[in-house]
């Protein structure tokens, strides 16, 4: 949490890819959901005969997926006693298994938050050499400057890039299908532009960073994420940061990811209701789903920005900022639900989008819970 209040775990962007899809190319099948009764709407469950649950903050590689693959029905596949997958007859993964294979291979995750920059690099290597296997890549044209192998750099059909210096020394970029870099910007790999995603005229990038689908990404931005359909389109600093979906951030907004004392950062965790250590030096911003921040917005070192929140106003705001918050650092009031629903529909609308009655009901959902969330 805040983003798994709007997803399940597995819809997480780490790398260029979600972690079911990252599965379903592993596993060449379509994946579905176990997730909290309100999110079963928008991310349903499908069954059959045989199932095959998989731990939705685990990350695929070829060894991984040839012992589930191997698994017998009623038999799971732990590591360390935490399992890793089931296979079962059952409709649900509470099934006990009396069949059990342990799994001596090291094993990828994500478990907390800031996982969620600190495995990109990992993830978006991993990423790029899964996506581009066998495929050849449309050629950088000569307005471009390339520093590094050009085996390192694949630009899917439909993108544009032009007069951008693309350095792969340090890791692959890779261009998703009709997205778009645009004049002057400046990329250091690895990383990763998702499809019909904007790259601002000469924005700065250091990875590892990945800009998930319909972003429009500007300014100096090093090792984050960005899941899709946000805008940080101007000057101002994000890194070690991760940005969820349909957030805005206001021009010259930055964030801080280094203490003055050079200290770990610490953040706020939902389930403790405290602040807890990341164990980084380098720890930036968490913005969940539907969050905005005015011009001139700055955060602090590990600020936790909540669902559907608005942030503005001089001076750093808290580094916790609950859900449906409205204000800033002179303090903040409830952010209306209904006007949070009517703010969602006009930014769907931007993107000849609508909003369902299933995200209408996890905004219900969310805004309920945060009635018992301590700010």
């Amino acid at each position: 949490m805040p983003f798994t209040l709007s997803r399940p775990v597995c819809e997480i962007r780490v790398g260029i890819l979600t972690i079911k899809q990252k599965w379903e190319l592993y596993l060449n099948a379509s994946c579905s959901y176990e997730c909290e009764l309100y999110l079963q709407a928008k991310y349903p469950k499908l069954t059959a005969s045989d199932n095959v649950y998989i731990n939705a903050t685990v990350f695929p590689d070829a060894d991984l997926v040839v012992a589930i693959k191997n698994l017998k029905i009623g038999e799971a596949l732990l590591r360390e006693g935490n399992i890793l997958a089931l296979r079962t007859t059952d409709t649900t993964s509470t099934t006990t298994s009396k069949l059990t294979t342990d799994y001596k291979n090291p094993v990828s995750s994500i478990n907390r938050i800031w996982h969620i920059f600190g495995k990109c690099d990992e993830q978006l290597r991993a990423d790029f050499k899964l996506l581009t296997n066998g495929r050849n890549s449309l050629q950088l044209n000569s307005s471009n400057r390339l520093v590094g192998n050009t085996d390192d750099l694949f630009i899917e059909e439909g993108a544009t890039v032009n007069c951008a210096i693309i350095n792969t020394q340090t890791g692959p970029v890779y261009i998703a299908k009709d997205a778009e870099v645009m004049e002057g910007a400046m990329i250091r790999g690895p990383f990763a532009l998702g499809e019909h995603a904007t790259l601002k005229m000469g924005a700065k990038i250091y990875g590892a960073t990945s800009i998930g689908p319909h972003c429009k990404v500007g300014g100096e931005v090093s090792n984050s994420v960005f899941f899709g359909f946000s805008n940080k389109a101007h000057d101002g600093f994000v890194g070690n940061a991760v940005i969820g979906e349909w957030c805005n951030l206001g021009a010259d907004s930055n964030n801080s990811n280094l203490k003055n004392n050079y200290g770990n950062v610490k953040v706020y965790d939902y389930a403790s209701q405290n602040m807890v250590d990341t164990g980084l030096q380098f720890c930036g911003l968490f913005m969940a789903d539907h969050a905005k921040c005015a011009i001139n917005t700055q955060f602090n070192t590990g600020t936790v920005v909540g669902f559907a929140s608005n942030v503005f106003g001089g001076d750093f705001p808290p580094k916790f900022i609950p859900d449906f918050s409205w204000g800033g650092a002179k303090g903040f009031e409830k952010f209306d639900l209904q006007k949070a629903i009517a703010l969602a529909k006009n930014v769907y609308a931007r993107r000849s989008m609508t909003v369902t009655d299933a995200d209408v009901a996890i905004f219900e959902a969310i805004n309920e819970m945060a009635k018992n969330t301590n700010g």
